[in-house]
């Protein structure tokens, strides 16, 4: 392995590995100005230069694949993608030294510790403004300033716990801070995920080189969290707060929250009670002890902060204030977020710390200092111009601008000056990303992160690069997706391995089983994930029996039998389009087919396609509740269905659908066989009974519906949508007869497609729930519904019902299912009134423990 790459070295002194060539003037972090590689990645293009272009493109496969299988998205705003906008990642990473990690992490730690420090000032007595330091102006203009958080501290008097820098090397090699990110700071989770991937994709290199490993950092985080409780508690309550699946970086909460064992939540699953923060649970009110929030800080307290904010919690600056829960970072820490306090920063750490920056800022300009304004002004053809305040716009390059465009800049800057700075970056390093033509350079910027440990700031060993599109060299931002990211390999210190220390052991942990805690929310989705991968199924077997029977009618040239089929199909229940529902404008047999295809590709309408999009939307909000596998199942299942249209041109459709009804079942297995019999199990199973319950009735109901003999009732298609062919021809061994199919689909308990099964299921999960409700000596209201149910399937007469006809129908029947209809739905609005919708909370009863 080290010969072959020797000799290609000696060949091409590294200049053609993958036919890379990075700018002539710049600096790139690969290669040094010669062509070789630098000392630090030696080891790594050794390695790599023994895979072959095209190993690299089968491993990359590889790679995208796991990132697919396991979700990642990042929502950039405005993109067309919207929620499914894949993550994107290079494999190749970014190698650093462990001697220049080392400095960066001194100064990232030293950034942090002043931008504290400077938060505490601005709260409470503002020295800074006062000694000039700091404009009063640019602290009064920033929007991220929350009076309602000024004059008092938070626990222990930190407002930051967690920070990032966005890190640029310039020309000379040196590195200088972007931009800070303290009050949401994002992309550890990615950081993470990415490194999960690389080592996968470059599983050989990864082993050879000596990389730091990211897991500690996350410990820490875990360590640091717990000791902000300002309970004396062993095990303190820590929930993620989350604006919602359609934020930009939901992928990354779902994913922390689970990496870290906390629960993620949403604003209304918390309240407000007497000063502390509590969790809505299917138990009654849990009080919560630190919030690591992922809301912005103007957002997190309508009462207090934004009034017209849906996504945080009444009364929260109320319950920080008293010190009955910690918030993390502090309300009020993106105040330290705008540029516009870099231009300062050197004179605040002499006179706050008595020391000069370890690492220095981009160069940056005020416009709301006349001295700085006119610099910009002059000088917009080389500057970047930025928000002061809201890091997440887009940034305008002045070399880019024409001359309206530039126009109307100058006198945005002239009216609101304050609202502007400037930073002149140029010169970025440049890193190799792949691609299947070979490596290309592209421009970079490096996120890093840190955490607030015991004994000062514990920094990430690694981070997240993003780097450039090649359109636009200045796309390297989180928030806007930019061109990519990279994961970053900092190479470990050279010492022997018998001197690195023995692992800590762990802490010891408290043996529980169940969930501890269960927002009513998340029981909320879980029914209804239940319901529509229920739903998913059964309108997928109505589809598949319509188009297969559609089908023949039309190769053994009937065209009347397929009009017939298609009203059956309508009558059972299948979603139809406009154009086949309209009995004045009968379709074209032969149009039948198509017209079925795209109503249900359609994700707007309310066939396949758009219950599959409403059921993703569920699980969406059950990211950190669902496993890998079951996920990617569901996205399986989806991809599956976009191909719809597509499939059937090719004459596919039966095979594709064949494949979503395994899906689906898959899901199911997945459900049945892999989660624990908790209340997360016991919800989603109550839904997919209620929903299969409510379908068998429609079914039954709309096949008797217009019968006028029991040889016009489609019993053939109603064995085969509910998948019990075989149970029926292995008792009777005779062509179908209404009574024994109504015995099989109404009242046999040993049928899993039954009515009677559901009931008996539901009813067992009924009891459950009223046990962990406390028991009273009465049956609730559920349990008393499916008492009626259970009692009216089990007792109904199948021979008179089969002979009931007279003369205009099964009207016995036909009541019968009504009954059965009204009471489903009876009996899922009494489950959401009484476990998903409160009007009134309570202390905790008994312990949820009692579902397990």
């Amino acid at each position: 392995m080290a010969g072959e790459a020797e000799i290609r070295r000696d060949e091409s002194g590294w200049r053609d590995l993958w036919s890379y060539g990075p700018p002539v003037s710049g600096y790139d972090e690969m290669l040094a100005a010669d062509g070789g590689p630098r000392p630090h990645w030696r080891e790594f293009m050794d390695e790599l230069a023994t895979l072959s272009r095209e190993g690299m493109v089968q491993r990359w496969e590889q790679g995208q694949t796991l990132l697919r299988d396991n979700g990642v998205t990042y929502n950039a705003y405005g993109d067309p993608a919207g929620r499914d906008r894949p993550w994107q990642l290079d494999p190749l990473p970014l190698v650093l030294p462990h001697a220049e990690w080392s400095a960066i992490s001194a100064a990232i730690a030293q950034r942090a510790t002043l931008l504290d420090s400077i938060a505490a000032d601005l709260y409470g007595r503002r020295t800074l403004v006062a000694k000039g330091l700091i404009p009063g102006p640019l602290l009064h203009a920033n929007p991220a300033y929350l009076r309602p958080c000024h004059g008092w501290a938070p626990p222990g008097g930190h407002y930051l716990h967690v920070y990032a820098a966005d890190l640029v090397r310039g020309l000379d090699g040196h590195w200088r801070v972007l931009s800070d990110r303290t009050e949401v700071p994002a992309g550890a989770g990615y950081a993470l995920e990415n490194r999960t991937v690389v080592s996968r994709v470059l599983s050989e290199p990864f082993r050879a080189v000596p990389v730091e490993r990211l897991g500690p950092f996350f410990e820490t985080l875990r360590r640091s969290l717990q000791s902000l409780s300002p309970r004396r508690t062993d095990e303190p309550r820590v929930v993620l707060l989350t604006p919602g699946p359609y934020n930009e970086t939901y992928f990354e909460h779902s994913f922390l929250a689970r990496h870290l064992g906390i629960t993620l939540v949403q604003g209304e699953d918390l309240t407000v009670r007497d000063c502390a923060v509590y969790l809505k649970t299917l138990t009654g009110l849990q009080q919560v002890d630190v919030i690591l929030r992922r809301t912005a800080g103007m957002w997190c307290d309508p009462l207090e902060l934004r009034g017209d904010s849906t996504l945080g919690v009444a009364g929260l600056v109320q319950a920080v204030r008293a010190g009955n829960v910690a918030v993390v970072n502090a309300l009020g820490s993106g105040l330290l977020e705008g540029r516009s306090l870099m231009a300062f920063l050197p004179r605040i750490a002499r006179q706050l710390m008595g020391e000069d920056l370890l690492m220095a800022s981009v160069d940056t300009w005020w416009c709301g200092q006349e001295s700085d304004r006119r610099h910009v002004l002059a000088n917009l053809d080389r500057l970047v111009l930025r928000p002061a305040f809201l890091s997440r716009d887009r940034s305008v390059l002045g070399a880019g601008l024409g001359e309206v465009e530039r126009h109307e800049l100058v006198r945005h800057i002239q009216t609101r000056p304050w609202e502007w700075v400037a930073q002149e970056v140029g010169g970025m390093s440049t890193t190799p990303v792949w691609a299947e033509s070979g490596m290309s350079a592209r421009h970079m910027v490096m996120r890093v992160f840190a955490v607030a440990a015991d004994k000062g700031w514990q920094v990430m060993p690694g981070g997240l690069a993003r780097v450039s599109d090649e359109k636009d060299l200045m796309t390297a931002r989180l928030q806007t997706g930019g061109g990519g990211s990279k994961d970053i390999w900092v190479l470990s210190a050279p010492v022997q391995r018998s001197a690195i220390s023995a692992r800590q052991p762990a802490t010891p942990v408290k043996l529980m089983r169940g969930n501890r805690d269960l927002p009513s929310r998340v029981a909320d989705n879980m029914f209804w994930l239940g319901r529509y991968v229920e739903r998913a199924e059964s309108v997928n077997r109505l589809l598949r029996a319509a188009l297969q029977r559609i089908e023949e009618a039309l190769d053994q040239g009937d065209p009347a039998r397929a009009g017939e089929v298609l009203r059956i199909m309508a009558r059972l229940g299948l979603p139809l389009p406009t154009e086949l529902s309209d009995a004045k404008k009968p379709p074209d047999p032969g149009d039948i087919p198509k017209l079925l295809v795209r109503h249900h590709a359609d994700v707007a309408l309310n066939g396949m396609a758009g219950i599959i999009e409403r059921l993703m939307r569920v699980a969406a909000n059950l990211r950190d509740r669902l496993s890998i596998d079951t996920w990617r199942a569901l996205q399986r299942l989806r991809t599956e269905i976009g191909r719809l249209e597509l499939e059937h041109s090719r004459g596919s459709v039966p095979g594709l659908l064949n494949t979503v009804v395994l899906i689906v079942e898959a899901i199911s297995v997945l459900a049945m066989e892999n989660m624990t019999r908790g209340p997360l199990w016991l919800f989603m199973d109550a839904g997919r009974r209620i929903e299969r319950a409510v379908n068998v009735v429609e079914t039954l109901s709309g096949a008797l519906g217009e019968a006028d003999t029991e040889d016009s009732v489609p019993m053939d298609l109603l064995l085969d949508v509910w998948d019990s062919v075989m149970t029926y021809r292995s008792r009777y061994l005779a062509a179908p007869r209404l009574a024994a199919v109504l015995d099989l689909l109404l009242c046999d308990e040993s049928n899993p497609r039954s009515l009677g099964f559901q009931f008996a299921a539901l009813s067992a999960h009924m009891d459950r729930l009223a046990l962990a409700a406390g028991e009273t000596g009465f049956l609730r209201q559920e349990q008393r519904l499916m008492t009626v149910l259970c009692g009216i399937v089990r007792t109904a007469d199948i021979p008179v019902l089969a002979n009931a006809y007279v003369g205009e129908g099964y009207h016995d029947a036909e009541s019968l299912l009504e009954t059965f209809r009204s009471r489903l739905w009876e009996l899922s609005e009494v489950i959401s009134r009484e476990y998903f919708v409160h009007a009134q909370w309570h202390l905790p009863r008994q312990p949820m423990e009692l579902l397990q």
